[in-house]
C-alpha cells in the first residue's frame, strides 16, 4: 500500500510539473500583432484591392512555425479584403497554398480584431503586410499611427513589407517623422510603374518616405531585399516577405 501511495504521489507530481511547464511555455511565448487593411477599393479604378496574400502568408507561417502567437487586427475588424491578383494561381507559392488550405487561419481572418481596441502592451512586436489597400486607409488611420508610435517608443520591433512601409508616412516620434535618418526600403517607384499604377496610387511610397528624411535604398525590381535599422524593419516587395520575418524573429529572440 505504501508503495502504491508513493507511486501515486510521484505521478501526481509529474502531472503538476508538466502542467506548470506548459503554463510557463505559454507565458514565455512571443506575441506578434499583424495589422491588415480593410480597404478593398483600388482608388477610382473600379477594381478591387486589399492585402497581398504572399506578404501575409510567408511571414505568418515563418513566425507561427517558430512558436510565435499571432493576433490579426484591421481598421474595421472582421474579414479583411485580399487583393484578387495575389490569389491568382500564377502568383501562388508554397506559403499561399498552405494559406488557402488553412481552415483555422481562414476562420481567424473572418474575425480580425478592430484596430482601435488593440493594446500595444499585450504584444512583443507588430507586423504590417502590404498590398495596395493600406495606401487608402492605414496611412491615415489614427489608431494605426498611434499604435506604431507606441510600439516603437516602448522598445518593440515594428516591421513592414512592400507597400506597408507607406503607413509610416504620418508616424512621428517626439515631433519628428519616425523614418527621419532611418534606413528603409519599400515598393519602389520603378516597381509601381511596372505594375501600371503610378497615377492610381494616392502617392508614391519611395517619394513620401524620402521627403520625410528616410535613407531609402533599393535593389532591382522584384528581388528580395530587407533593411533593418534598430527596431525598424522594412522589405521592398513580396519576395522580401520572408527576409522581413526572419529579421523580426531574430529581434524577438534577442529580447528575453
Amino acid at each position: 500500500m505504501k508503495k502504491i501511495g508513493v507511486l501515486a504521489i510521484i505521478a501526481f507530481s509529474v502531472v503538476g510539473i508538466s502542467a506548470t511547464a506548459q503554463k510557463l511555455n505559454k507565458k514565455g511565448m512571443k506575441k506578434v500583432l499583424f495589422v491588415v487593411t480593410s480597404n478593398d477599393k483600388l482608388g477610382n479604378t473600379g477594381e478591387k484591392t486589399g492585402f497581398w496574400s504572399e506578404e501575409f502568408a510567408a511571414p505568418y507561417y515563418e513566425l507561427l512555425d517558430q512558436g510565435v502567437e499571432i493576433t490579426i487586427a484591421s481598421p474595421l475588424g472582421g474579414q479583411p479584403p485580399i487583393d484578387p491578383k495575389s490569389a491568382d494561381p500564377s502568383a501562388a507559392t508554397e506559403d499561399t497554398k498552405r494559406f488557402d488550405a488553412d481552415k483555422v487561419l481562414q476562420e481567424k481572418l473572418k474575425n480580425t480584431h478592430k484596430l482601435s481596441t488593440i493594446n500595444q502592451k499585450e504584444y512583443d512586436a507588430v507586423f504590417y503586410p502590404g498590398g495596395h489597400g493600406p495606401l487608402w486607409d492605414l496611412v491615415e488611420d489614427k489608431s494605426s499611427i498611434a499604435l506604431i508610435e507606441s510600439f516603437y517608443t516602448n522598445n518593440k520591433p515594428v516591421a513592414f513589407v512592400c507597400h506597408a512601409p507607406a503607413v509610416l508616412k504620418n508616424v512621428k516620434v517626439k515631433g519628428e517623422f519616425l523614418v527621419k535618418d532611418k534606413k528603409v526600403t519599400g515598393f519602389t517607384n520603378e516597381e509601381e510603374d511596372a505594375v501600371g499604377l503610378t497615377k492610381v496610387v494616392p502617392f508614391l511610397l519611395e517619394d513620401a518616405l524620402t521627403q520625410n528624411g528616410a535613407k531609402f535604398s533599393k535593389i532591382d525590381n522584384w528581388q528580395p531585399y530587407a533593411v533593418e535599422d534598430g527596431l525598424l524593419i522594412t522589405g521592398q516587395n513580396p519576395a522580401s516577405s520572408k527576409l522581413v520575418a526572419g529579421k523580426l524573429l531574430k529581434l524577438l529572440n534577442a529580447k528575453k
